[in-house]
């Protein structure tokens, strides 16, 4: 089992900066996994904004958000983040971590993907 933490959420202006941050805690010993963020606004679907292999190589993000946010991760630390800049309004949302075992990432949806943290919200006004 795998607890994810997220943190670094907040209500910034329009063109301002985010840096979330989210944690990894394992019973057993660390194991490959893809990590990603995803994004839900109610009543919507969460979809994903960014995934990461589990050796950094490979990125993924969605098209809304390329250029202006980067993920990344420190597999020492085990944790994951996404810096965000030039913030819309249209990227507020509750923002969660999540991931799955394996060196490689499936394809960016909520049901591949096995562990999710609590969510952190992002306003943007």
């Amino acid at each position: 089992h795998v607890q994810l933490v997220e943190s670094g959420g907040g209500s910034v202006p329009a063109g301002g900066s985010l840096r979330l941050s989210c944690v990894a805690s394992t019973a057993s010993g660390p194991s490959a996994s893809c990590m990603a963020w995803f994004r839900q606004i109610p009543g919507e679907e969460r979809e994903a904004v960014a995934t990461i292999t589990n050796d950094g190589a490979e990125k993924y993000y969605a098209d809304s958000v390329k250029g202006r946010f980067t993920v990344s991760r420190d597999n020492y630390r085990k944790a994951l983040f996404l810096n965000m800049n030039t913030l819309k309004p249209e990227d507020s949302a509750m923002y969660y971590c999540a991931a799955h075992p394996g060196d490689w990432c499936y394809t960016p949806v909520r049901a591949n993907f096995r562990w999710w943290g609590q969510g952190t919200q992002v306003t943007v006004s």
